[in-house]
Formats: structure tokens, C-alpha cells, sequence
């Protein structure tokens, strides 16, 4: 059990990464007139640099050695960093061209879409509960179809990329820190050789459209790691049913901001689909609590029956 100190540094902790996730919708637009293209790739270098530094100081290198001697991690890090390009690169474009609301139906699917792919890619077993889940957002994704009158393949490229960037960090073990390093190391070069090319087409807005500007586009390496930071101290601090709420926060917040800041439309169909998707997190949500609940139970009559019967006469006489 963690001192009450402890959890509440968590709690803040988990409640900064998060808020920053939810409140990012309000940077993008910031660095315009650069497009979505540039933004990435200087999220890409800045982001080396950052958590570079950030190592450097903690004196956290020894675990690149060891990667670079394991080829088979080294080609999932390569997997993971393809991947979260993908995801970086679409949610940038969606929230500066106008579909915030769509940006945060995408992360309050990826629950669902990671218990699907654990069927599919893992072969795990569901509980009733979370069939039911999963069936109830498919058909809120279909009525979201009809009401966007296309797929919302801004949410689903969203899910679906963050879902398998979350199954291949599950497999290579590496901690969040570590982990941003190598991927940004990976994507690296070539982010430096597209802002290059970008600079000799004089396509560039880095310097050309001020120092402010120039600023901004370097702070996206402190927007990308400074919530990373944050999530892992709240990892080691509170226990993983209460990340697994707090999750949420950065979907409802981006979805708030859609509405309230960005004044996006939202028809009725459009409720329709999200109220689906709400129910089927609240189902999912309930359905793990009670399960923890049950599990918590459990190991706790395991130690009572353990400790009675080592604290028995028999036991006592045994023991002598």
C-alpha cells in the first residue's frame, strides 16, 4: 500500500499527462501557416532532443546497448515508431483542418478496438459484458457512418493506430522515456531530411515566419515529452483501474474543446453514435471495476485462509 502522499503526487501526475493530451488540440493550431507535414517532422527531431537531454541528465543509457544487440526488438521499435508516425501525423492534420470532434471519437473507441485486436491478434476471451461492449461500438460506428455520410476514418486510423502502437510497446518493454527515444531516433533522419528538403524548396516556416513561430515549432519536443514524463510518475504511483479512468479525460476534453472552442457541428446522428460509444465505455468501465473488485476479494480470503492456517495448533505443532 502507497503512502496517501505518494497516490496524490500520482494523481496529479496522471491528471496533468492527461489534461495536456486533451488540451493539445489548442497547440496545433498555433503553428500554422506550417502544414501538418512540417509540424510532424519537427515534432519528430524536437522530440529526439528533449528526451535525449532528458536521459542525459538521469543518466539512462544503458538499456541502448542492450537494444542494439536484440535485432527482433529493434525491428518492433522500427513497427511502433511507422505507427505512432501515422497516428501523429493524421491527428495533426484532422485537429488544424477542423475535426476535433472526430480526433476525440477515435481515442474514445481505442479501448474497444485494443479488446478487439486482443480476439483477433491474441486469441484472448472475452467476457460477455465486453462482447457486448464491443458489438454496441460497431454499431455506433455505423451510425456514425451514416450521419458522416462516409466512414469516420479520422477516428478509426486514430484507434487503430494507437491500439497496435500500444500491442507492439506491450511486447518490446521498454519504459515510456526509453521508448520515445529509440522510436524518435528511428524517425529522425528522415524527418531531418524532409524539414531539409522543405528549407531548399524555401517551403519552410521555420525562421521564415519569425522567432515566435521558430519557438513554437521547437516546444513541440516539451508538448510531446513533458505529458510522457507526467504518465509515467502516475504509473508507478496509483493502481492501473485508476489510469484506466483517468484515460478518459483526454477524449472528453478534446471533444469539449470540438464543441465549445472550435463551435463544431454536432447533427443528431452525430449524438446518436457518441452516446453509443459512452455507453459501451461505461459498460466496459463497470465491467472491470467489478472484476478488479472480485479479484481484489479473492486474493484477500486467500492470505485470511493462508494466515489461519499457519497461525493453527496443528500447523504450530508441525512447525516444532
Amino acid at each position: 500500500m502507497k503512502p496517501k502522499s505518494e497516490q496524490r503526487i500520482g494523481l496529479l501526475n496522471g491528471f496533468a499527462a492527461y489534461g495536456a493530451w486533451g488540451l493539445v488540440p489548442l497547440f496545433w493550431p498555433l503553428l500554422k501557416p506550417a502544414a501538418a507535414g512540417e509540424i510532424l517532422a519537427h515534432r519528430m527531431v524536437w522530440s529526439l532532443g528533449v528526451v535525449g537531454v532528458a536521459l542525459l541528465v538521469m543518466r539512462r543509457w544503458a538499456w541502448a546497448g542492450e537494444l542494439l544487440r536484440q535485432p527482433r526488438k529493434l525491428g518492433l521499435i522500427a513497427v511502433a515508431a511507422t505507427v505512432i508516425t501515422v497516428n501523429w501525423g493524421v491527428y495533426i492534420w484532422a485537429v488544424n483542418a477542423g475535426h476535433v470532434v472526430e480526433t476525440s471519437l477515435g481515442y474514445f473507441i481505442n479501448p474497444l478496438v485494443t479488446i478487439a485486436m486482443g480476439v483477433l491478434l491474441l486469441k484472448e476471451r472475452l467476457r460477455p459484458v465486453q462482447w457486448a461492449a464491443v458489438g454496441i461500438a460497431f454499431a455506433a460506428v455505423v451510425v456514425l457512418t451514416v450521419g458522416y455520410g462516409r466512414p469516420p476514418w479520422i477516428s478509426l486510423v486514430l484507434a487503430f493506430s494507437f491500439a497496435t502502437y500500444g500491442l507492439v510497446k506491450k511486447k518490446v518493454n521498454l519504459g515510456g522515456l526509453e521508448s520515445l527515444a529509440a522510436e524518435t531516433a528511428i524517425q529522425f533522419l528522415p524527418a531531418l531530411a524532409y524539414l531539409l528538403w522543405l528549407g531548399s524548396q524555401g517551403r519552410s516556416t521555420f525562421g521564415a515566419e519569425g522567432a515566435g513561430h521558430a519557438a513554437l515549432l521547437a516546444a513541440t519536443g516539451i508538448v510531446t515529452a513533458a505529458p510522457l514524463v507526467c504518465f509515467g510518475a502516475a504509473a508507478i504511483r496509483v493502481p492501473l483501474s485508476t489510469l484506466g479512468l483517468l484515460q478518459y479525460l483526454a477524449p472528453v476534453f478534446q471533444f469539449l474543446l470540438g464543441i465549445f472552442y472550435f463551435h463544431e457541428a454536432m447533427p443528431p446522428e452525430r449524438w446518436a453514435g457518441f452516446a453509443l460509444v459512452w455507453l459501451a465505455l461505461a459498460m466496459l468501465t463497470w465491467d472491470a471495476l467489478r472484476t478488479a473488485h472480485r479479484s481484489r476479494a479473492a486474493a484477500e480470503e486467500l492470505q485470511r485462509d493462508a494466515s489461519q492456517r499457519a497461525g493453527s495448533p496443528a500447523t504450530r505443532q508441525a512447525a516444532a
